[in-house]
């Protein structure tokens, strides 16, 4: 029969000895063979790649903690290198041209000796961010300057400032000439300005300030001192217009150099105006002849008193066509806000002053008592009186009288004072014409009705 065929596994030797070598483990107890299996180990971490998001931060924070720490350092040894001593040994004034770089004025202040090092100079001008802000000018540093405050000097702008003082009663071409002899401004004027567009005073400017710039101040600076002085006039004065205080203004200023009288002086011809009595002022006549010369140089003739122009006060009515010169600010004042007295005369007294009058007999007093001071003087030094002689025949000499026609006063040069005593040049332009009032009794100037008409220019 065939039955199923039994097939023998035939092991190798060696297997039988492996087999035999194994150890025979005993049987297990029945409890053992229901006990579970223990849990498998836990798989071990996966490591995550480097370079993600997290570790570019970490360095870049790392990388920005070490700039850091650099910078402050760094800037720690920068600033004690800049606020060291400079080499400067003595104070020294430096001019630093219009239109110059960083880099030029560190060259400039090292070949000036103010610095020894123009690049670390110009690096903390640009770390402190004042490299835009350093200015031209005329700067004064002192000895041991730093670089610090080399560049805050520079910086600020504490620049030398020159000054330039420009006296009342100047004309507007006395005025562009004085500004000529200045050597620190420079450049040209355009023009000469209108007389009267000007106020004196003293201007403040730094090296490389333009004359025409001066010009431009003081012509903003009269502007803004005659709209002020017209707001706040008086409300019954016979000026109208701002021009027409100025225009008096500028004779008061002539007439007078004393603080203490210039509203007096004011006065009289405020009180002249409201009786339509002439003005009758010297200056006046003078402008008339030279215009912005200012100065006459010798006596008034009788032939230009008696001469219809346009600035002769004995002549016309009123307030000449324009300024005769540059009032300042005092004398503004004195026309917006006069004295109110019942002056209608004054004369040089022989102090630098004047001696005023109501009356015409008063006046007269006080004329007589001047020219005896004047002939005393005369007599003291008959032989170096400063004066120039009349041109001509018929000139009024100078130094002979201190009536101002039938009214006023005498020379400008007596009233501010500004000769000594014994060389004066005061005159009178009205004696010896039948103006004079010492002379010609056929009217009296208290009554405008008795005034002789004159023709107009």
């Amino acid at each position: 029969m065939f039955g199923r065929k039994k097939h023998t596994l035939i092991s190798s030797p060696e297997a039988h000895q492996e087999e035999a070598q194994q150890p025979r483990l005993a049987p297990k107890s029945p409890s053992e063979a229901i006990k579970p299996m223990a849990a498998p180990p836990p798989p071990p971490r996966l490591r995550r790649r480097r370079g993600g998001p997290l570790s570019i931060l970490s360095g870049v924070l790392t990388l920005f903690v070490a700039l850091a720490i650099a910078a402050v350092f760094g800037f720690g040894m920068l600033e004690r290198e800049v606020t060291a001593d400079g080499p400067l040994q003595n104070d020294k004034v430096v001019v630093i041209p219009r239109n110059t770089g960083t880099g030029e004025i560190a060259d400039i202040l090292k070949r000036e000796g103010v610095i020894e090092q123009p690049l670390l100079f110009e690096v903390y001008a640009l770390v402190s961010r004042q490299r835009g802000q350093l200015k031209a000018g005329e700067f004064q540093f002192k000895a041991g300057t730093s670089i610090s405050e080399a560049i805050d000097t520079l910086a600020q702008g504490k620049a030398i400032l020159h000054s330039v003082t420009i006296p009342e009663g100047l004309t507007s071409e006395q005025i562009v000439a004085r500004l000529y002899e200045n050597e620190i401004l420079s450049g040209d004027i355009m023009e000469t300005p209108r007389e009267g567009t000007l106020l004196p005073d003293t201007y403040k400017f730094e090296r490389g300030t333009t004359r025409q710039q001066i010009i431009n101040s003081m012509q903003a600076a009269q502007r803004q001192a005659l709209t002020q002085i017209w707001q706040r006039r008086s409300s019954d004065l016979p000026i109208k217009t701002p021009q027409e205080m100025l225009i008096l203004a500028s004779i008061v200023e002539k007439e007078t150099g004393r603080a203490d009288e210039r509203t007096r002086v004011a006065g009289v011809f405020i009180n002249r105006l409201m009786k339509r009595m002439k003005l009758q002022s010297d200056p006046t006549i003078v402008y008339g002849l030279v215009g912005g010369k200012g100065t006459l140089g010798r006596g008034i003739l009788r032939s230009e008193i008696e001469a219809a122009t346009p600035y002769n006060t004995y002549v016309i009515e009123g307030l000449p066509p324009g300024p005769i010169a540059n009032p300042g600010r005092a004398a503004l004042e004195a026309v917006a806000n006069p004295s109110r007295t019942k002056d209608l005369y004054f004369v040089a007294d022989g102090s630098g002053g004047h001696a005023f009058a109501e009356t015409y007999e008063q006046h007269q007093r006080n004329v007589a008592r001047w020219r005896q001071i004047e002939k005393a003087r005369a007599a003291e030094t008959p032989d170096d009186v400063d004066r120039v002689e009349p041109e001509s025949e018929g000139a009024v000499p100078p130094g002979t009288s201190g009536s101002l026609n039938q009214e006023l006063r005498g020379s400008t040069n007596v009233a501010r004072g500004t000769l000594p005593a014994g060389r004066a040049r005061g005159f009178d332009a009205s004696e010896g014409t039948d103006k004079d009032p010492l002379k010609n009794k056929s009217y009296d100037l208290n009554s405008p009705k008795n005034v002789p008409v004159l023709s107009d220019p």
